[in-house]
């Protein structure tokens, strides 16, 4: 039986990291912010060169604020994780009767609320500095939230089970992940814009289905319900596959005492 409280102790411990150590806090809100300061003068300019009246800061700074979501769900995940790959904590927590699925439980609980500050920092600057109105997105900027919350805590579980089967050293893996992504999934420009074998690719990612629908909303249209609903149900698929995979790759760990050796660089 899964415990909450158990899953919550994985989260405070977490917490107290946090609370100890101001170089931790710092990057939650501080690389979020100079994005949003960043693509929000940028659309700015771009508003005030174009020619066509189009406004660059819904369609630009909203794309931007959505897909730095993305990436700091999966980063809240994985980063929780490497704090007990770097302190080589994970014979200590496994010795216990905490179950790998409570474990991963206090991960995601760990990544929403770290993800959470930097949300807000994003919306207050967002807002408060560029104008950017939520509003206009109306009801589908919740299905947005919503399928980049359950992609990205599925890519921080694939993340860090990649790290936990192939060792510390492999950490250098992961932080490429969201870059690899971005060209497939269209943040900044339609997906039709790619070639066909790259259209292949961001038809499994849900993320592109969000950004299609951005554009669609500042472009005047609306968003396609069926293509929403496939997204979320693609990002679900994906959060269960990673898990499974984690749950795998931990048993495989155990049983061959690949736990009881991870202070190594790398893993066999």
């Amino acid at each position: 039986m899964i415990r909450t409280r158990r899953m919550g102790a994985i989260a405070l411990r977490y917490f107290y990291l946090l609370r100890g150590s101001p170089a931790r806090i710092v990057p939650l809100f501080a690389w979020v912010g100079i994005d949003i300061v960043l693509w929000g003068f940028i659309s700015r300019y771009l508003n005030s060169v174009s020619a066509a009246g189009f406004n660059f800061i819904p369609a630009l700074l909203g794309a931007v604020l959505l897909w730095d979501f993305l990436i700091r769900i999966m980063q809240g995940v994985t980063m929780a994780f490497f704090e007990d790959v770097w302190s080589r904590n994970f014979l200590n927590i496994f010795a216990t009767p905490l179950s790998i699925w409570e474990y991963l439980g206090g991960l995601v609980i760990s990544s929403i609320a770290t993800s959470a500050v930097g949300l807000l920092v994003m919306l207050l600057l967002a807002g408060g500095i560029f104008g950017l109105s939520f509003l206009a997105y109306g009801i589908a900027l919740v299905e947005f939230l919503l399928t980049l919350f359950l992609f990205g805590i599925a890519l921080g579980v694939f993340a860090s089970a990649i790290v936990l089967r192939l060792g510390p050293a492999a950490e250098w893996f992961i932080w490429p992940i969201p870059a690899l992504l971005s060209p497939f999934a269209g943040v900044f420009y339609p997906v039709a814009t790619l070639p066909a074998w790259m259209r292949v690719v961001s038809g499994a990612l849900p993320a592109s289905y969000v950004f299609e629908g951005v554009r669609r909303i500042v472009a005047g249209g609306t968003v396609s319900g069926a293509a929403l609903a496939w997204a979320a149900a693609l990002a679900a698929l994906d959060l269960v596959l990673a898990c499974w995979y984690f749950a795998r790759i931990y048993r495989h760990a155990v049983r061959t005492g690949l736990i009881a050796r991870y202070s190594a660089e790398s893993l066999s």
